[in-house]
């Protein structure tokens, strides 16, 4: 069983002891894929502040916000996100940041538009569903740690950990790059090596908070 810590001072929700009550786990996942997007369209659903928080710990502590999954198992008995108040957030980001590519880039309405679907379905969803996939199966075929008692990994989950590595890249190549971007386009020795250097830290980071 995940042992419980606490985090910014902040008791961590009680371990379920043997024989208490849990969660019902027999919940189909299109249940509660139909419970998440149910959600999307009532914004008075939806956790901002924590879905804040979850960002801002994602850039500094990631493994805060990993502890946070681990109470959400405890409690509802899933690991994946049942709030889809990051993704609205995340999705907000990707659509202010390409607003802020097509102005300095001086894509256009139709150029803006194409920059933005291929960040939001190819960059973010694209990737993320195959990423996701790819790692889900891995996890569940050959990393189960206690054959008597395994623990599936949801699909769910694993693409939320796609999304929560998404989002510093999101804020080093579509923030910081955006705002480096005129001495960036100089060409010189010292500019490639700045975006070559930001490219290096986007992908150490979404490596390292994936694993």
């Amino acid at each position: 069983m995940l042992q419980s810590v606490s985090v910014d001072g902040m008791s961590p929700p009680p371990t379920p002891r043997p024989g208490s009550p849990r969660p019902d786990n027999r919940h189909s996942a299109q249940a509660k894929r139909q419970k998440y997007f149910r959600r999307l369209f009532k914004v008075s659903q939806m956790d901002f502040e924590f879905a804040i928080w979850q960002m801002i710990y994602l850039m500094s502590a990631p493994q805060k916000v990993y502890r946070n999954f681990q109470y959400r198992k405890q409690t509802k008995n899933q690991w994946a996100r049942d709030d889809p108040a990051f993704l609205v957030l995340l999705s907000i980001c990707l659509c202010v940041s390409s607003a802020g590519f097509a102005v300095v880039r001086h894509l256009g309405f139709y150029g803006f538009f194409m920059f933005l679907l291929r960040t939001i379905f190819v960059d973010c969803i694209g990737s993320g569903i195959l990423i996701a996939t790819a790692l889900w199966f891995v996890a569940n075929n050959y990393l189960q740690g206690s054959v008597a008692s395994p623990q599936d990994v949801e699909w769910g989950f694993a693409f939320d950990i796609h999304l929560n590595a998404f989002f510093p890249v999101l804020i080093i190549l579509h923030v910081v790059q955006l705002i480096l971007y005129i001495p960036i386009q100089s060409g010189s020795f010292y500019a490639v090596f700045l975006a070559n250097s930001l490219w290096l830290i986007a992908a150490g980071y979404y490596i390292y908070i994936t694993f």
